[in-house]
Parts: C-alpha cells; sequence; structure tokens
C-alpha cells in the first residue's frame, strides 16, 4: 500500500511539473470536457469494500458446497470477488482433505478462481470496471470460451495430483445448517449491483443498500471493513497511477498486446492494466478478460 501511494504521489509529481496541460482538479473531478476519474474510483472504493462483506456473509451461510469443489469454486467466482471464493475453496478443502492439501491442488483453486470470474460482470473487480466502463456484459461472457477449457485442463490435473495425495472425505458433517438469512442478503446484494449499474450507471449504491438492509434482520460483518480498507487504497492508488499514464504512447489494441497484457499481469496487478485497456479501447474485451 506504502509502494503505491509513493508511486501515485511520484507520478502526481512529475506531471505536475513537466506537464502544464495536466490539472489535478480536473483530471480527478472533472470539467465540461471531461468526466474525471472519481466516478469509478468511488464505484470502486464502494464495490471492494461492500464485497469483503458479501463474501464473509456468504461464508458465515454454511453452504454445502459439495465434493466437486474446484468447478463450485468457479461457479463462486462467478457472482464473488476471486479472491474471496479462492479463499472460501481453501478452507473448505482443508476440512474435506483433513488438513492435507497438495500445492498443486492450492494451485489449481486459485487458476479456477480466476477462470470463475473472467466471464462475469459481478465476479472480478477488472470485469466489473469494463461494466462500469459501459462494456455490456455479454460481451465480457464471452471469457467463458477460454475459462471453461481451462477449468477442464488444470482441474483434472489438480484433482488427480490432490486425489494421489490425500482422498476427499466423503461423509459431510453432521449438525450444519445453512443460514439463510445470510443467504439472502448475498442475493439482495447482488441483485443491487445489477439493478444500480443498469439504473442509475453506479452498483457501489446497490451494494451498500443491500448491505444496509440485510443489517436490519441479520448480524453484519462489520470488522470485514477493516481488513479490506489497506488492499482497497492500495488498488485505487494503482489505478489512479493508471489513470494519469500516457496511453497514446503505449502500443495500440491488437491480437498481439491482449496476450501480452495478460503476460504482465502474471507479475503486475492486473486493475491498474485494465485501466490502461479502457482508456486505450478497441479491445475484444472477452479476450483481455
Amino acid at each position: 500500500m506504502h509502494a503505491a501511494l509513493a508511486g501515485m504521489g511520484a507520478i502526481l509529481a512529475f506531471k505536475l511539473l513537466f506537464n502544464p496541460a495536466f490539472h489535478p482538479l480536473e483530471h480527478f473531478l472533472g470539467s465540461q470536457e471531461h468526466e474525471g476519474e472519481w466516478r469509478i474510483l468511488l464505484n470502486l472504493l464502494g464495490l471492494l469494500l461492500g464485497f469483503a462483506i458479501l463474501a464473509k456473509h456468504f461464508e458465515e451461510s454454511r453452504v454445502p458446497l459439495g465434493f466437486v469443489l474446484l468447478v463450485m469454486v468457479f461457479v463462486l467466482s462467478s457472482f464473488l470477488d476471486n479472491i474471496a471464493a479462492a479463499m472460501i475453496g481453501g478452507a473448505m478443502a482443508f476440512v474435506v482433505f483433513r488438513g492435507r492439501v497438495h500445492v498443486g491442488y492450492l494451485a489449481a483453486l486459485v487458476a479456477a478462481s480466476n477462470a470463475g470470474g473472467a466471464g462475469s460482470v459481478v465476479g472480478d473487480t477488472t470485469t466489473t470496471m469494463m461494466w462500469i466502463e459501459g462494456v455490456p456484459a455479454l460481451e465480457v461472457v464471452r471469457a467463458y470460451l477460454a475459462a471453461v477449457p481451462a477449468l477442464l485442463i488444470f482441474g483434472v490435473a489438480g484433482a488427480l495430483k490432490q486425489d494421489r495425495f490425500q482422498r476427499i472425505t466423503k461423509d459431510a458433517p453432521e449438525g450444519v445448517e445453512i443460514e439463510w438469512r445470510r443467504v439472502f442478503v448475498v442475493a439482495l446484494i447482488l441483485a443491487g449491483t445489477i439493478a444500480t449499474n443498469v439504473l442509475l450507471d453506479f452498483p457501489a449504491v446497490g451494494v451498500w443498500v443491500a448491505i444496509l438492509l440485510g443489517a436490519t434482520f441479520t448480524r453484519t460483518p462489520w470488522s470485514e471493513l477493516r481488513h479490506a480498507v489497506r488492499g482497497t487504497i492500495f488498488l485505487l492508488a494503482l489505478l489512479s497511477c493508471a489513470s494519469m499514464m500516457p496511453v497514446d504512447q503505449l502500443p495500440g489494441a491488437s491480437w498481439p498486446t491482449a496476450p501480452g497484457l495478460g503476460f504482465v499481469s502474471a507479475v503486475f496487478d492486473n486493475i491498474p492494466l485494465t485501466k490502461l485497456a479502457l482508456e486505450q479501447n478497441g479491445y475484444h474485451w472477452g479476450m483481455l478478460a
């Protein structure tokens, strides 16, 4: 987080010193000619903090997810943030494999959570950013043409490795009751996200209205906000850095640059990379996702 904030400060100082046309208030708050970055930054602030509460609600709902764990994590990440889906999948794997989880299977869990969110505009921060910027949800869904075959490849390999290492527990634990109120809050948050993005072009509003409504009939895990703040500030700082980049000097959108961004995202956060791509425009969004 400190590195991201320092980098944002350095870029801002550079722009102020060497680019007379740059006006920070106009860049972030907008003007008649320029909308400003405040909208997407405020949206992501609300979504990232709100989805942290959503993930905790789902985790505490005690929904039994069966034995096809990788497929379930894939499905989970289509409507939960992929980090949350991977953490929930890891916690379940620890139980059903009696504490003996192979590192290859953990890698498959992470891959499943990333692949599952690739084609959903509510399952991954990057695809949500595309949605906020006006990319149709059906264009992003095309990512599943690659994500589903990928799941079949790494999922089978990871499951076979884990099966040789430690077999799954076949008997479900007794006495586990589903917290239907929490399941309802999760559904309410997702419905609110979609409705307010369509009606107001501001999905964060729907997330927080649903969270506050849910707080009237079930306990809300407000403590999750404290854990999510640092990561949220980090990502917003990176996004602000990306918004100040001279995108006209980058390679244009083409078939080599899209997979190139994919390889770069293996070692660099994908949120600012998505922001750069959105600034450039012209990409096949399903492929980029």
